[in-house]
């Protein structure tokens, strides 16, 4: 393991030409400390964790000091954002220090989070504050721990420097890695600004460090291409499966590897709602969980719009066109393992349809219910009172868990084998938005950061059963229906 001065930095993303970025230092904010750090994110660099009690530390991931190999950056972007094209956004926050690459071959990007305003931060003070900080830290952990694709986080550093949004907050910054932080709207800023020479040396760049197998096929551009919507369908798949949406799918929040990416205001359903928007400021409901799929394609259409000039109008198009079938395929293999199902069946996506409608007419927690249903039983005449009786209509439950135990008993194994399955695939914990809340309360008002670390090791795993932690399994309390989440945060 190293220290921090012995880190291994590699920085491809600085050799690029001097207009995919502009250099510049982190801002200095006075008397850092950490809030919480990550061993398992820290093995990703090769990093001793005992490097996280040095007084260096916080001194680093604040940005008041510079690693030794670093060369700091932010990086050029666009996007659409709420379906409309914004010409220029780019980091306006974070700051990227560099590429360390591990000794298993890896690279991550080391990115700060907060470190302070950049030429692309259209009037802004640059700064995260703690509260957001805190809210990407545990769920990119725990996106991870559901085995989810997602940027990681090594640490939060806060300072007490004020920071205004709709009240006076204090700062942070998140020291967050990905493989890259390479987005759709990396590419659309050369499109619409008719830099077109810039999109095939992106794509090499993109192609060369992630998808090296296409680096010598005479239609590399279409493949990756084709990849990047594969990699898109089976991500908005999964958010789909564990009741996750994300707050703001705009094209520059979207990864070109297919990550769960800049995380600001999401959430996880607690009960069943289609129409369920975690976003406060999403006043037309854009972003809706059910719009997810759907928003995921229109968003691949804008990177293709912007890849024409290196490719076939007609490749793109079919490269989309794939796009349906791979989400509606993986999603009803995400589906038929929350319900225990091994082989695929035609039935058995409208089996999943009437269970979440019943579940939607009787407010049924998603998480919670599909925990719940591990207990069925498949016995004849075993009317599975404790289930049954969480809905409303019965005769309506009754009905489909007919088709349900019929559907099992073509299914291999008895019902303890089922439910082992079920259970490494239906979390128990996920975290909900009152849990976040208060972990930051606990950390704002107090400085106490014991329940980030609590609920950081408990999302590590949630999936297992956690005796002592059952609480946090429970439903929310009424205040929860209070928390509001907008961009701010």
């Amino acid at each position: 393991m190293r220290k921090l001065e012995q880190l291994s930095f590699d920085n491809s993303y600085a050799r690029l030409p001097a207009s995919f970025y502009r250099r510049l230092d982190p801002t200095p904010m006075p008397a850092p400390y950490l809030v919480s750090f990550n061993a398992d994110a820290a093995a990703l660099l090769d990093l001793d964790p005992a490097e996280a009690t040095r007084a260096e530390f916080a001194e680093y991931f604040i940005g008041n000091r510079l690693l030794p190999g670093s060369e700091p950056l932010a990086m050029l972007y666009a996007g659409h954002q709420f379906g409309h094209y914004v010409p220029q956004l780019g980091d306006g926050r974070a700051i990227l220090l560099g590429e360390i690459k591990n000794r298993a071959g890896e690279r991550w990007d080391v990115q700060l989070k907060g470190a302070g305003p950049t030429p692309f931060s259209r009037n802004s003070d640059g700064r995260a504050v703690l509260r957001s900080s805190i809210r990407e830290y545990l769920c990119s952990e725990a996106m991870h721990g559901l085995g989810i694709p997602s940027t990681r986080a090594l640490c939060i550093v806060g300072s007490d420097e004020e920071v205004y949004r709709e009240t006076i907050e204090t700062a942070a910054v998140l020291t967050r890695l990905a493989p890259s932080h390479v987005r759709f709207g990396s590419f659309e800023v050369f499109y619409y600004n008719d830099r077109h020479e810039s999109l095939p040396v992106l794509a090499d760049y993109v192609i060369a460090g992630h998808f090296p197998h296409l680096a010598d096929a005479p239609d590399k551009y279409v493949r990756f291409l084709n990849e990047v919507v594969a990699r898109t369908a089976q991500l908005m798949a999964r958010w789909q499966a564990v009741g996750f949406s994300h707050g703001v799918m705009n094209t520059d929040n979207m990864s070109i590897l297919g990550l769960t990416f800049d995380y600001g205001p999401f959430g996880f359903m607690d009960a069943y709602d289609p129409a369920y928007v975690c976003n406060h400021s999403d006043h037309h409901g854009r972003y809706a969980y059910r719009e997810q799929p759907k928003i995921g394609h229109w968003n691949l259409s804008c990177l293709a719009q912007a890849l024409l000039p290196i490719m076939p109008v007609e490749a793109a198009q079919a490269a989309l066109d794939a796009y349906i079938p791979t989400y509606k395929e993986y999603y009803k293999e995400c589906m038929g393992r929350k319900l225990g199902l091994t082989q695929a069946g035609e039935e058995d996506i409208a089996l999943v349809e009437t269970l979440l409608q019943l579940m939607h007419a009787s407010h049924l927690d998603y998480t919670r219910l599909f925990r719940a249903l591990s207990r069925f039983q498949c016995a004849a005449g075993d009317k599975n009172a404790m289930l049954r009786d969480q809905f409303t209509d019965r005769d309506a439950f009754d009905a489909w868990a007919d088709s349900y135990r019929a559907r099992l008993q073509r299914e291999p194994g008895n019902d303890a084998e089922r439910a082992a399955r079920m259970n490494r695939v239906n979390p128990k914990y996920i975290l909900r938005n009152y849990l976040a809340q208060n972990a930051i309360a606990r950390a704002a008002q107090e400085r106490d950061f014991t329940e980030v670390e609590r609920l950081q090791e408990l999302l590590r795993h949630p999936f297992d059963e956690h005796p002592e932690m059952e609480s946090y399994a429970a439903p929310p309390p009424d205040w929860a229906r209070q928390i509001e989440v907008s961009c701010s945060s």
